[in-house]
């Protein structure tokens, strides 16, 4: 049996200002869900990888330099947990997360994190194209409003759903906290 290790994607300040991301979020719970699992693999001293984002856009919220690119409260690393920090959407570009990952005989992933439709679905996509089993916790990722390029305003929960919806049973299992931490599993 392989062990399993928390994938915490781009819980930063930044998103915290909504407006600039697009405006109404969904999934005001996301942190509080996702801080159950980091409390979980923590108190089992389970494998923790916190990958941020370091924007190329001297302007973007997501510069790790600027106080919004900072961990939101709660979500900073401890010594021994990992940090990946990234330049695109994926945690797997341009990072050591796959080897680091396949050193440590890892091949059971939970994902959750910030934002469902960017860097939640492209890291889940590549890690199950990578052949890791992957269970992402939907309740404990968000989103925000989207323009479509027609002008069409489509609101974050649909956002949210539909990119759950495509990565279900083709790149992932999505689960919920409890499913995750169902005491007959841990």
């Amino acid at each position: 049996m392989t062990e399993t290790a928390l994938i915490l994607i781009d819980w930063q300040v930044g998103f915290e200002d909504h407006t600039y991301w697009g405006g109404n979020r969904n999934n005001l719970d996301a942190e509080s869900k996702a801080l159950t699992l980091l409390e979980t693999w923590r108190r089992f001293d389970w494998p923790i990888f916190h990958c941020i984002h370091h924007s190329q856009d001297p302007e973007s919220l997501l510069r790790i330099e600027k106080p919004s690119g900072d961990y939101i409260k709660g979500f900073k690393p401890l010594a021994n947990e990992a940090q990946i920090v990234k330049n695109v959407n994926s945690c797997f570009i341009g990072t050591d997360l796959e080897t680091n990952l396949r050193a440590l005989n890892i091949g059971d992933l939970v994902i959750c994190g910030l934002t469902t439709n960017h860097c939640v679905s492209t890291t889940t996509r590549m890690a199950g194209n990578l052949g890791f089993d992957v269970r992402l916790v939907g309740e404990a990722c968000a989103t925000f409003d989207r323009m479509g390029s027609d002008g069409t305003h489509y609101p974050a929960q649909s956002v949210h759903d539909i990119s759950l919806a495509n990565l279900h049973g083709e790149f992932c299992q999505v689960k919920r906290v409890q499913d995750i931490l169902d005491p007959r599993q841990v």
